[in-house]
């Protein structure tokens, strides 16, 4: 990794995406940001930034939507804008985008179509929206790496979360198919499975404080997974040598998958 390397970091001011964004910092790359925050949590993202500037790194952060169509426009113009003229490039997108519905599908409370098409739409299809426009523009080549945030919740049923299960079934496979798509170009495409992590995400989870506890008591290691675990892993995922590795969903949670 270079100081012409720039990573775009989707939900970089928290969780998974802050930790990684700090870890490729720390790894030489430049980092682009898109978090969406109200005012209370603007000081945090400024503190993000500060350290990636410790880092001798560049940071971007844009405070918008990363699901509106026009908003991806201005932040893809403003990217191009930025890196084109020194040549530079998108070595890493990581989508961890953490927006949507937790509700149950039938009954009382019950998510509504809108609900649904909005956490498929934030959660999974974005992934592909934002890979496009990137490509488009040409600002992501061969060597590119990108990775998407997924959960053990696509294969298991949990407590109101089934419309962001759905969501990563969605995005665990266009992972997949942009792996075949992009092989020819030389970008790779893989999801992330980390294991039971303490972020704000999962604190909004019905029933979380079991999640925490059944996760904590079978984890090999004897506690959770953290941010800076997965971040670490991506770090390393990152890598020129990791160009064939792809299609994959792997997991990050130190053998929790494995025992029960």
């Amino acid at each position: 990794m270079s100081k012409h390397d720039w990573a775009l970091i989707l939900g970089a001011s928290s969780g998974f995406g802050e930790a990684t964004a700090l870890q490729l910092a720390a790894a030489g790359m430049n980092i682009f940001g898109v978090h969406l925050d109200r005012r209370e949590g603007l000081a945090r993202v400024a503190e993000i930034e500060e350290r990636i500037r410790a880092e001798g790194r560049e940071p971007v952060f844009f405070n918008v939507n990363a699901a509106d169509e026009e908003k991806r426009a201005q932040v893809i113009a403003a990217m191009r804008e930025r890196v084109a003229p020194k040549e530079e490039k998108v070595r890493v997108l990581l989508h961890s985008l953490a927006f949507g519905a937790l509700r149950p599908m039938v009954g009382e409370g019950a998510v509504s179509q809108k609900q649904m098409d909005m956490t498929c739409d934030v959660m999974g299809h974005s992934l592909i929206y934002w890979t496009r426009d990137l490509l488009a523009a040409g600002l992501m080549g061969e060597g590119g790496r990108i990775f998407a945030m997924t959960s053990e919740g696509s294969t298991r049923v949990l407590p109101s979360y089934g419309p962001v299960a759905a969501a990563k079934v969605v995005l665990e496979s266009h992972i997949r198919h942009l792996a075949v798509e992009l092989a020819p170009m030389g970008i790779t495409a893989n999801a992330i499975l980390a294991g039971v992590t303490d972020t704000p995400a999962l604190r909004k989870i019905p029933g979380n404080e079991k999640l925490i506890e059944a996760a904590s008591a079978r984890n090999p290691h004897g506690r959770l997974t953290t941010a800076l675990d997965v971040a670490r892993a991506i770090r390393v995922l990152a890598m020129p040598e990791t160009q064939w590795v792809t299609g994959n969903t792997i997991r990050v949670d130190g053998g929790e998958g494995i025992t029960g």
